[in-house]
């Protein structure tokens, strides 16, 4: 049985069907936290090891390609939790982030881009299109196969497409396409042609440089990214090939505690000898058999085959390297870490041997946590590594797992040309951490319904907060009190929602109850007062400012854009301004001097408030009784004020053709009831029914000279009487005009109906 070399000696947890665990000891005075611990799958009383101070490890991005929401998913999430532990429980967090630098992933990808690079320069100075169309078609045969052997190899289909799905489709497009350059050939074709030349010439490429600069550049990205999201700094960031020499210290430690063995110049875990020892494996996934595409994942695409381990769970702690992969020296030869040795020596280094908490997505629960932990127990010879283990749920896109087979594949910078850091920050607030959440439409408005709530609210609340409060009447009304009593109490429930698992969705619900309760005391007969608005506005601001929603230094409110920061003078500050202030006088100076209608003056007043003030951040709200002003992005208000506009178009273009038809059905009465009865029953569909006529134009005989039946006649006399009537009508609608003017009036309208149409 392993010793207890970290300090926790309470009895383990033993839970059915799950790995033992350990509770820290901590009689400090702490809150009564309780978190989702992925070891025993349960909640459990957050203590940490050492008085307040948290030392949380989260695995950090390998560094391979461009950031998409997966990873936002991740990394926002532990923003939030972190943010919640250090700003509202007060724990001293020290946070570590690794940056996966060397990985098979980023080899491959390096490698392919420098030899698709070299071959499209190449090709373009020989201007050879028939041998790259011979080479390209080479390359799509290759990856075919490929992708069939892959499927017959593991036994079990690909995700999400057919394997030849893309391959299939991307020779389709080069055949539906004439005239294709060098250019768009390799481009359509990039994918396979990059496999054929990584498997011709991938081991001519050897320049370590080739490798740290592709690194480097999506690391840069990755932290340009997350300052884009809000999300804090890491206290710590380490970095894989800075590290090399402590991994190979680190895998010596476990050969020599009999867990690790050397096999053809690499280095394995050994599970079986590590479990016979009495530790826990796997911990987070027990009782699961790994599947070949778990073991694929978790081994890389470069790592051979099965035969040099022991046993098929064995994974590698050091990677004999290939030609065309980078190395470093070691023991056992030229070679490279494997994938999951690196967080446990790095987090060892810098932590220790316990972490208080472990994060990363759920996707790593196996193989990369499950083999972390084990790696560090045998290295430390203790039962627990890590005491909490933290894993953010799946991210889906509309319901569906992100892939880009699918076309849902969406980046961190794509998301954001679409929707701001604050309204993605809301979404993952309003769904528990802990769990699978769904990105889509849906979620996206619901976010940004929340976030215009909290605009107005606090737009609102300034407003009111302009007012003199020492000209109020003070002390302490029955409404006072209500709203008072109800901010205790949402706080109450706040608190003891963070205290469960951090259930953020559950805390903004409680703050837009506690809204609505304020908004309904702003609207009461009782005149409202400053400071308990002000109060309330208060809270809500600081449990946003905890959750990372609220970033600036404003004490309510969102910060807005454009506000003056940056050391601006009071003169730069206010001139916009000012200048709309005077520019708006001066149109009302000279409407008044040329007498305009009161129309023309609410035009100005409209045309300030939608176009002048609207760019410069400020939102007017009228009323029956007066208007108020709020900040606001100016792109918001714009695109308010422009939805508000094309509403009021359709609108008008709705009542626009609502008159048209009215007036169009009122021509075709209008001309019908002009009609004389001596020519009534002789013209149109009339002519072709009768034969003789009396001397008022009734019909005598049908067309063929027989007499009128008793229906016949009745029908006449019936029809008589109707078109008398309606040209009686006509007549007296007509008035003085006559009927020829009347008609011709209706007939003008709707010729210029026309032309305000086009128009």
């Amino acid at each position: 049985m392993p010793s207890c070399a970290s300090g926790l000696c309470k009895d383990p947890i033993q839970n059915e069907g799950r790995a033992r665990w350990y509770p820290p000891d901590n009689d400090s005075n702490l809150p009564n936290l309780h978190v989702h611990n992925s070891i025993t799958d349960e909640l459990n009383l957050f203590r940490p090891r050492l008085g307040r101070t948290v030392t949380w490890y989260t695995c950090g991005p390998t560094v391979y390609d461009s950031n998409h929401m997966g990873h936002a998913r991740a990394y926002l999430t532990f923003d939030i939790l972190r943010r919640i532990m250090e700003d509202y429980f007060h724990f001293n967090v020290l946070y570590q982030v690794n940056i996966t630098d060397v990985d098979d992933k980023i080899i491959l990808r390096a490698r392919q881009n420098k030899l698709v690079k070299d071959y499209t320069q190449t090709a373009l100075e020989q201007k050879d299109l028939k041998s790259v169309e011979t080479y390209v078609q080479t390359a799509m045969t290759a990856m075919r196969q490929k992708l069939e052997e892959k499927v017959e190899e593991l036994k079990e289909p690909l995700p999400n497409a057919t394997p030849t799905k893309q391959v299939d489709e991307r020779e389709e497009a080069l055949k539906q396409k004439d005239g294709t350059t060098i250019e768009e050939l390799i481009g359509a074709s990039r994918d396979a042609l990059a496999a054929q030349l990584d498997k011709e010439h991938g081991s001519s490429v050897t320049d370590h440089k080739i490798f740290q600069d592709h690194a480097r550049k999506f690391e840069r990205e990755f932290f340009e990214d997350m300052t884009s999201l809000g999300v804090k700094e890491p206290d710590v960031v380490t970095r894989v090939t800075e590290y090399v020499p402590q991994i190979v210290d680190y895998i010596q430690g476990i050969i020599k505690n009999g867990c690790a063995y050397e096999s053809n110049g690499s280095v394995y875990f050994h599970t079986t000898d590590f479990k016979s020892k009495g530790y826990d494996y796997r911990k987070l996934k027990p009782g699961v058999d790994t599947t070949a595409e778990e073991m694929a994942e978790g081994e890389g695409a470069l790592t051979g085959g099965g035969s040099e381990k022991i046993c098929n769970n064995d994974f590698a702690l050091w990677k004999a390297s290939k030609p065309g992969e980078p190395s470093w020296e070691s023991p056992w030869g030229p070679g490279r870490p494997g994938w999951h040795i690196e967080c446990s020596v790095m987090a060892s280094d810098v932590i220790g041997e316990n972490i208080d908490i472990h994060g990363g997505g759920v996707d790593l629960m196996f193989p990369h946590h499950d083999n972390e932990m084990a790696q560090a127990e045998a290295y430390h010879q203790c039962n627990q590594w890590v005491n909490y283990f933290l894993h953010a749920g799946h991210l889906h896109i509309k319901g569906l797992k992100m892939s880009k087979s699918l076309k849902n594949f969406i980046t961190i910078r794509q998301a954001l040309k679409e929707h701001s850091p604050r309204q993605l920050r809301l979404m993952f607030l309003m769904q528990p951490w802990d769990r699978s959440m769904n990105y889509s439409d849906q979620t996206v408005d619901d976010a940004k319904a929340k976030e215009k709530y909290f605009k107005n609210f606090f737009g609102a609340v300034k407003s009111v907060l302009r007012n003199d409060f020492v000209q109020e009447e003070q002390g302490v009304t029955p409404a006072d009190r209500v709203l008072l009593a109800t901010l205790n109490s949402s706080q109450v429930k706040i608190h003891a929602s963070l205290l469960d698992n951090f259930k953020t969705f559950d805390v903004i619900q409680h703050l837009m109850d506690l809204i609505q309760e304020c908004n309904k005391y702003l609207t009461s007969e009782a005149k409202p007062k400053n400071l308990p608005i002000k109060k309330v506005a208060i809270y809500i601001t600081k449990i946003l400012r905890v959750f990372g929603v609220v970033q600036g230094s404003d004490i309510i409110g969102f910060e807005e854009s454009g506000s003056g920061e940056g050391g601006s003078s009071k003169e730069e500050i206010v001139a916009p301004f000012v200048d709309a202030f005077v520019d708006f006088r001066e149109q009302i100076r000279v409407a008044a001097k040329s007498k305009s209608s009161p129309g023309d003056f609410l035009k100005n007043c409209d045309e300030v408030r939608d176009e002048t003030l609207a760019n410069l951040g400020i939102r007017i709200e009228d009323s029956a009784d007066t208007s108020i002003w709020k900040m606001d992005d100016p792109t918001v208000i714009r695109k308010e004020v422009e939805e508000k506009r094309q509403k009021a178009l359709e609108a008008a273009a709705t009542k626009l053709q609502a008159k048209f038809d009215r007036l169009t059905v009122d021509l075709r009465k209008a001309q019908q009831s002009s009609i004389l009865l001596s020519e009534w029953f002789k013209i149109g569909a009339n002519a072709e029914k009768w034969g003789d006529f009396d001397e008022n134009g009734k019909p005598l005989t049908t067309k063929d000279g027989k007499e009128l039946s008793k229906s016949q006649q009745k029908s006449i006399t019936k029809e008589t009487n109707n078109q008398q009537k309606a040209h009686d009508k006509l007549l007296k609608a007509a008035g003085e005009l006559g009927i020829d003017e009347y008609v011709a009036q209706i007939e003008q309208q709707l010729a210029a109906l026309e032309v305000s149409a086009t128009n």
